[in-house]
């Protein structure tokens, strides 16, 4: 779907040069040529002035100076800064332009007709006169010499498998007398043919064709040979083979042409010599010559140059074609008419090497000249006309047009072609975006043919249909007609030499004139012409285009571009500056363009394709190279665009990775696309998709979002990008055009969650409109049943510029689901219910839960009103359509839980249940009385509450029933609901409630069911195995306990109490429910609650328990309290001390490891004994392994491993943690007995023991003291700070935890109870200390 347009074109002319050029090559320095002519060589070039270097060959003698003498061949090897010519005489010379000095390094007595080198410029080619070839390297040594005309086949002769003759096999379509049909006789060549050997190398070098004269049959041959001169392959005989050839430098074509009975062709030969493919040139036989054929250097376009034949006292004219294909078919795509004066007669033409597209060109008036194209694709650029999807290709004198809107017509097919006169080159669609399908179209005669779309009535006999007017069919497709056709007249005068293409970059601007460019007086500039119709007097005189004015530019206009919104004109020179042109001022100016800021633009490299759009309101260009560059203003936003179209405010590019991306435009900033090229989309974006390998964008078809994609073979393929169709489904729902979204969603499978949570409270305002537009039961239908719960504007479909309209729902209590299925359910009961009766049911069951029930009474009721109404749904039909959405065994267990037999019947019918099964089951239950009917149905259906319910109605005769039920399913808390707490029954299930609730072991629980239910047995055993005491004592009053049994209940209650460290209950009881208050006392010294000790002996007198019992027992306390505080003191300091050392030699272990920046240094091995951690990897060495084995031991064993964790043992891992934690525990303990001294304090003093009591308090002091201080030391900020940035954890990452380990060098250690890092604390709150011990 591509043209080749002309981006420059260039050349110069030597003032006055003796003899005419011969042949010519490309120089060494870029923008020069050296040329051969009968008297020497000459270097011609834009670079430098014209003529400046020469070689004049008839001083030496090499050529003769009547002007007879011949180059054949002639190139520049600039490695040995000199150019060698082969002379027709047979001499090779080696000429230095810049000394003048020329050497003769080898003569041939027969003299030479070619000499050509291959690529590599290794080897070079000699043909001589004598019909011979020499091969020689580059320093001139003969590699070989061999015969052209061989009679062997060559190296590569195919291998006879011995399968019967011509004769006996089968011949296809030409039929059986092609087996009889004598082999033709091989025509010589042309009259006109030079008889000359050509030669073309492959692109690799490896391989050489030649083609001779034969002069046997005096027909062409063609022989391929290989690097050593060895013959590979001789071509099957063809009939009129001419003497151009052009191996295809990708290697797999050989380039011909070939004169048949009825036509001219271009053949193509495989390495084999075998035919491959051919395509007829648009010329009558024997009107033409094809003098030449070449290959551009990327194989894609095949220039021939061609002489008319039939002549009569004239010069002939002079043409060169370019030709590409696509998808099997050839295109002539330009046309260049030199003309027929004399000095506008080809020479020869060139391809350039390193630039692709540049084609050379050297005429016999040495009039030099170069073209410069790039592919690019001509479409209309409208928005709101309905041929705003047009693409033209050109194909010779035919424009191909296909209508994107209309079809996607594949290559070379098209909706409809336009047949011109001339060979066309190019093609320009109106910029007005109302008459966007308008084309111009500029032919190889200059000539402008205008073809609109609209007011002519009759059909256009140029037009015709392509591939969409078939026999018997109406094309639907409006076709354009041919409104005028004028002449361009720029004021070039017909005696100049002739340049084709004078004109490029036509463009249509909107007040119906038109802009091209031409070539300026010097060679670095170029012409604006702004030309407008003149209106024509007479209806014979030819339509011309006249001046309106010329804007001289100072510089080479590269590229034109006009945006159709702005009506802005943007011109690329080849200096990359950016110039805008404003059109529409009353004296039209060009001015540098300036972005927002005021800087002038400027690409950072020459683009091939230019556009004007809008980023974030601002008008920017945009530009991609022929490198995948592409730049916003002056910014290279990203480097591997393959190509890019903008449409509306969204820009679309294709990339190297083989996607495709679309941007909104319209709130972006250039930094944020940046970001966006630059990165690689999250894959559920709405702004890239996958495509094929090297696909490219041809157009966008406006308002279908269409993408029409071109794969490098040449066949189309359409997306739907997301972004667009998500862009377009927006716009429709803003304007509540909800048929045409649903329509749009549904055919390109978007989730239809999407029509309501785009604004969900639009969407239930207007639920009616919905209803009414989108009409259809079934659409409706699938939309309730693609609702989910999600926010899909949240999730699968995020707004682009993050703009979305969602909001939650004004009804938080509801579901979205439930909610859209009430709304639309109530709109549609309002409209019709009759209609929409499968909607509704449909509605019913998407709610969650589904309410079946009513779905099915909805379907009974139909069955129960059978009315003969056309719009009304029968009962079958519905019932049909539930059983679609529903299982049926759900369904049928549904309608049993409505206790409707009829419904169940209609029900069953439909499902595959055996008749046999469900009628007898059917038939028992319609003899049950009505509550046990029902009850059976809800336990057949498992709803045991209701069951239980309906059971509970049916009499005290089902009571051992029930209570078996709730027993079964574990019911009580319902069962209880259903009997007043007075009843029998209620009795009943409370027992059984208790005993499963002791069996589960909730004593307490099950004591107060049976103590409630008046079960005071069960219920003081409850509450002893719970411990609760005083109800245990509450429940035995209440069964008429004695004095005796409730003395023995108390003792026992009262062991119980003292195994569970509770002295003082147990002493309550003793004294109070046994009487022995002794007991109770000594419980009371053994708990050391001395208060509650004194209190009991003054309350019964014993004052000599004081010097017995309680004074001894505060003695040995203050004792046992002393050691325990001493050696706390003791383990703390030694704890306290050893953290220290392995602190130091932790610090010495880093630091040399910062040394020595090697971890595995042997030298580490002296700190593994004494160090915590050095390196993670030294841990992992040493721990994994036991690590792996505690993962497969028991849970107690676990449990005790991990008690373990952190050994105390020096040198271990872990030591300074392991010291942390214990240091922990001896602050804690002290902490937890400063209560305890206190009251012994109290004691001690009040008996007088002032000495042992002040022993005691200031051992607490010391310790207290020294821990306080200690702490800061212990748990320092830095491993309280560690504590907090914790490098470990359910959130980090091997990378995180790695770059942590680096910045720290690994000084904080790996830990994983972090609370080991802070420090305890100490409750200064507590005044435990006397003070008059002091």
């Amino acid at each position: 779907m591509r043209n080749l347009r002309l981006l420059r074109n260039g050349g110069c002319r030597p003032a006055a040069t003796a003899g005419t050029p011969q042949c010519f090559c490309l120089g060494a320095e870029p923008g020069t040529v050296l040329v051969g002519s009968r008297h020497g060589l000459l270097e011609l070039g834009s670079a430098r002035d014209a003529g400046t270097r020469e070689v004049d060959l008839t001083v030496e003698g090499f050529m003769p100076e009547d002007g007879s003498g011949c180059i054949v061949g002639i190139e520049d090897l600039p490695e040995q800064e000199c150019v060698c010519v082969a002379t027709a005489a047979g001499d090779i010379l080696l000429c230095n332009l810049s000394t003048k000095q020329v050497e003769c390094v080898g003569s041939v007595d027969s003299g030479l007709t070619t000499m050509s080198w291959s690529p590599d410029q290794e080897l070079v080619l000699l043909v001589t006169g004598q019909q011979t070839l020499i091969l020689m390297t580059r320093e001139f040594e003969p590699i070989t010499e061999k015969q052209l005309h061989q009679d062997e086949f060559g190296e590569g002769k195919f291998v006879a498998l011995g399968w019967g003759k011509k004769e006996t096999q089968f011949h296809g379509s030409e039929g059986k007398q092609a087996a009889h049909r004598k082999q033709m006789e091989v025509s010589p060549t042309s009259a006109w043919d030079d008889g000359r050997p050509r030669v073309t190398w492959r692109g690799d070098g490896q391989f050489v064709a030649v083609s001779a004269v034969c002069p046997e049959t005096g027909a062409r041959k063609v022989r391929v040979w290989n690097r050593e001169l060895v013959l590979q392959s001789t071509s099957e005989p063809v009939s009129g083979l001419e003497q151009a050839l052009s191996w295809k430098p990708s290697g797999n074509l050989i380039a011909s042409t070939q004169e048949k009975p009825n036509r001219h062709d271009v053949v193509f030969l495989e390495k084999n010599g075998l035919l491959h493919g051919e395509f007829t040139l648009p010329f009558q036989k024997g009107q033409v010559k094809v003098n030449e054929l070449l290959w551009n250097a990327d194989s894609t376009i095949l220039a021939i140059w061609l002489e008319d034949l039939k002549v009569d006292n004239s010069s002939p004219n002079s043409y060169v074609q370019l030709w590409t294909t696509g998808n099997y078919h050839w295109y002539l795509k330009q046309s260049l008419h030199f003309g027929s004066l004399e000095e506008n007669r080809l020479v020869s033409l060139l391809w350039d090497r390193e630039n692709l597209y540049r084609l050379h060109v050297l005429c016999q008036g040495w009039h030099y000249l170069f073209y410069d194209w790039h592919w690019t694709i001509d479409h209309g650029m409208g928005e709101n006309s309905q041929h705003m999807a047009n693409v033209a290709v050109i194909d010779g004198d035919k424009v191909l047009v296909t209508a994107f809107q209309h079809a996607v017509v594949p290559p070379p097919m098209c909706t409809y072609e336009l047949q011109l006169q001339q060979a066309v080159n190019q093609v320009a669609f109106h910029t007005d975006p109302k008459h966007s399908g308008d084309m111009a179209v500029l032919d190889a005669d200059n000539k402008i043919s205008v073809y609109r779309y609209g007011q002519s009535t009759m059909s256009d006999p140029t037009v015709k249909f392509g591939a969409v007017g078939g026999n018997g069919f109406k094309a639907a497709v409006e076709t354009p007609y041919l409104d005028k056709t004028y002449r361009v007249d720029v004021g070039s005068n017909n005696n100049e030499v002739m340049n084709p293409l004078s004109l490029r970059f036509l463009t249509w601007l909107p007040d119906d004139s038109f802009l091209v460019v031409g070539q300026g007086q010097h060679a670095a500039q170029s012409v604006l012409h702004h030309l407008t119709a003149v209106p024509h007097k007479t209806e014979a005189e030819e339509q011309r285009l006249s001046l309106r004015l010329s804007v001289p530019v100072d510089g080479e206009v590269i590229s034109l571009c006009c945006s159709p919104a702005t009506k802005t004109v943007a011109l690329q020179l080849a200096d990359r500056q950016i110039l805008k042109y404003l059109w529409e001022a009353s004296a039209p100016v060009l001015e540098p363009w300036r972005t927002s800021s005021g800087c002038a633009v400027h690409f950072p490299y020459p683009c091939v394709q230019t556009s004007i759009t809008r980023i974030g309101g601002e008008e920017v260009i945009l530009g991609l190279t022929d490198r995948c560059r592409f730049i916003v203003n002056d910014t290279e936003v990203a480097s591997n665009i393959t190509s890019f179209a903008t449409y509306n405010e969204f820009l679309l590019v294709t990339t190297n990775s083989h996607t495709c991306q679309c941007f909104c435009l319209k709130n972006m900033t250039l930094k944020a696309l940046q970001a966006g090229l630059s990165s690689a989309a999250a894959s559920n974006s709405e702004t890239l998709r996958k495509v094929e390998r090297g696909s490219r964008i041809i157009t966008v078809v406006p308002q279908d979002t269409k993408v029409v994609l071109q794969m490098p073979r040449g066949n189309l393929e359409t997306v739907h990008h997301r972004a667009l169709v998500l862009a377009q489904i927006r716009k429709f729902l803003d304007r509540l055009m909800f048929r045409e979204a649903f329509q749009s969603m549904r055919r390109l499978r978007i989730n239809l969650n999407l029509l309501y949570d785009h604004n969900p409270k639009v969407f239930l305002e207007n639920a009616e409109n919905f209803v009414r537009q989108i009409d259809t039961v079934n659409y409706i239908n699938l939309f309730f049943t693609e609702l989910k719960e999600e926010d899909f504007t949240k999730t699968m479909y995020p707004s682009l510029n993050g703009s979305s309209k969602a909001q939650s729902h004004q009804h938080p209590d509801q579901k979205k689901v439930n909610l859209i299925c009430d709304v639309m359910r109530v709109a549609m009961e309002n409209i019709d219910p009759q209609k929409y009766c499968l909607s509704i049911l449909t509605a019913h069951v998407k709610k969650s839960p589904p309410e079946l029930e009513i779905a099915l009474q909805k379907v009974h009721d139909l069955r129960e009103n059978n009315t003969p109404d056309v719009k009304t749904v029968s009962a079958e039909e519905a019932l049909k359509y539930l059983l679609f959405l529903v299982d049926v065994n759900e369904l049928y267990d549904y309608s049993l839980g409505t206790y409707d037999f009829d419904l169940v019947i209609m029900v069953a019918e439909k499902s595959q249940k055996d008749p046999k099964e469900y009628l007898p089951f059917l038939n028992t239950l319609r003899k049950m009385e009505t509550n046990y009917q029902r009850y059976t149905i809800d336990k057949y259906l498992k709803r045991y509450t209701k069951a239980l319910g309906h059971l509970s109605k049916c009499g005290p005769e089902h009571f051992s029933e029930f209570l078996n039920l709730v027993k079964d399913q574990n019911q009580y808390c319902e069962a209880l609901k259903l009997y007043p707490p007075s009843t029998q029954e209620y009795k009943d299930i409370s027992d059984a409630y208790g005993e499963y609730l002791v069996q589960k072991q909730l004593y307490e629980q099950a004591a107060l069911i049976f103590a409630r239910a008046g079960i005071f047995a069960k219920a003081l055993d409850a509450f002893q195995d719970s411990g609760s005491w005083q109800q245990a004592l509450c429940m035995a009053t209440r069964l008429g306990y004695t004095k005796d049994k409730l003395s023995s209940l108390s003792r026992s209650m009262a062991g119980k109490l003292v195994e569970q460290r509770k002295h003082g209950e147990a002493a309550i009881l003793l004294e109070q429910y046994t009487e022995d208050y002794e007991e109770a006392l000594l419980l009371l010294l053994e708990g050391t609650l001395w208060e509650e000790a004194l209190r009991l002996i003054h309350k019964y007198g014993r004052l000599d328990i004081l010097e017995t019992n309680f004074k001894p027992a505060i003695l040995e306390a203050q004792k046992s309290q002393l050691i325990f505080l001493y050696s706390q003191k003791a383990a703390f300091l030694h704890h306290k001390s050893r953290l220290q050392v392995v602190r130091e030699l932790k610090e010495k272990a880093c630091e040399s490891v910062q040394d020595y920046e090697m971890p595995n240094c042997p030298e580490l091995d002296l700190f593994s004994e004494t160090s915590s951690v050095v390196t993670a990897s030294d841990i992992n060495s040493k721990y994994s392994h036991s690590n792996s084995r505690i993962s497969v031991r028991s849970s107690k064993n676990r449990r005790k491993a991990e008690r373990k964790r952190y050994s105390l043992k020096e040198g271990s891992p872990f030591e300074d943690i392991a010291l942390l934690e214990v240091l922990g525990e001896n602050v804690r303990a002290v902490e937890n007995v400063k209560g305890d001294i206190h009251i012994l304090l109290k004691q001690l003093v009040l008996f007088g023991y002032n000495e042992q009591a002040g022993a005691l308090q200031q051992a607490l002091e010391e310790i207290l003291q020294l821990m306080e201080t200690s702490i800061p030391e212990i748990w320092t900020p830095d491993l309280q700070q560690s504590s907090v940035n914790l490098v470990l954890g359910p959130n980090s990452t091997a990378n995180s935890i790695m770059a942590a380990y680096q910045q720290k060098r690994m000084v904080t250690p790996v830990v994983q109870d972090p609370e080991l890092l802070i420090p305890p604390k100490l409750n200064k709150n507590l005044q435990w200390k006397l003070h008059l011990l002091q």
